[in-house]
């Protein structure tokens, strides 16, 4: 148990690197190649952006786009610890508050005056944040939650929502400032969204196949770190002819990492082979139902 307590430890160590990460990148993101190419980011950034950008033309105030951030998820995370629970927004508040950080401390500046690259290239950069943050178990704020919490009460999926709220973005672009700012908006979306894609892979389904002496040991392990159920298959050594167990897991892509820390805690000596699943048919607990169980099991 010594090493699986280890591996929690570099696990929210490696969370307060990735809420770092996500605010540097998001505001270099912003800040070298949105902002002075005036395109919009997806999002509640996004959304401050826009703002920001009102207030300048109208006003002439100059707000910056850090606390714009930080102001417009203040009601989006009162909603959410009261719909979703505290230990779902506390990380995400937390990544919330380094973008605005970062990006309200770094200053505005241009790399390029290339509109196409700069909106790639900012795309990425904000797309690389976002993608790390969901899969280490946490958002980066607004709409992601605001999403979650009309799809629980609509019953739409949050990918519509989602869809629905940046298309909005584009739209307000588009009237209120000038429709080519509006397109490059559609790519740094796109290109936001293909980077998150790469990196959270919680949707990919993986079957591990693992070889062990402590099959028990290993099986109370994973279902208690990952609520997964398994298939136990009576094996025998080729070369040994020793009687073992093999251990076939179905899980996600983004499960894998737990999964190799769980096996090296419980047995170093076992061997485990990872394949790609192309479907699964038949019950799969989703992370809602996962956190389900392990709260009955607290």
């Amino acid at each position: 148990m010594h090493k699986v307590i280890d591996y929690t430890k570099k696990d929210i160590v490696k969370k307060i690197v990735v809420i770092l990460l996500t605010g540097i990148t998001g505001a270099v993101g912003l800040n070298f190649f949105l902002i002075p190419a005036n395109v919009f980011s997806a999002g509640m950034t996004g959304i401050a952006q826009i703002v920001g950008a009102f207030f300048l033309q109208l006003f002439g105030m100059n707000i910056d786009t850090g606390i714009l951030i930080f102001l417009l998820n203040v009601p989006v995370f009162i909603l959410g610890f009261l719909k979703l629970g505290k230990s779902a927004m506390i990380l995400s508040f937390a990544n919330v508050l380094s973008v605005s950080f970062f990006t309200t401390f770094v200053p505005v500046g241009e790399v390029t005056n290339n509109v196409l690259m700069n909106a790639i290239t900012g795309g990425v950069l904000l797309g690389l944040g976002g993608g790390l943050s969901l899969k280490y178990g946490f958002t980066t704020g607004g709409l992601d939650i605001l999403s979650l919490l009309l799809s629980r009460t609509t019953g739409r999926t949050v990918g519509n929502y989602i869809m629905l709220l940046n298309g909005a973005i584009v739209v307000v672009a588009g009237f209120f400032f000038n429709w080519e700012s509006a397109l490059y908006t559609i790519i740094t979306i796109f290109t936001m969204g293909s980077v998150v894609d790469m990196i959270h892979t919680s949707h990919q389904k993986m079957t591990a196949f693992i070889t062990t002496d402590k099959s028990k040991e290993l099986r109370d392990a994973i279902y208690h770190g990952l609520v997964r159920g398994m298939t136990v298959i009576p094996a025998r050594g080729g070369f040994s002819s020793e009687e073992r167990e093999v251990l076939m897991v179905v899980l996600t892509r983004y499960e894998l990492y737990d999964l190799k820390q769980i096996v090296q805690a419980v047995d170093p000596m076992a061997f485990t082979n990872i394949v790609a699943t192309e479907t699964v048919v038949g019950r799969f607990l989703n992370e809602d139902e996962q956190k389900k169980v392990k709260q009955s099991n607290k």
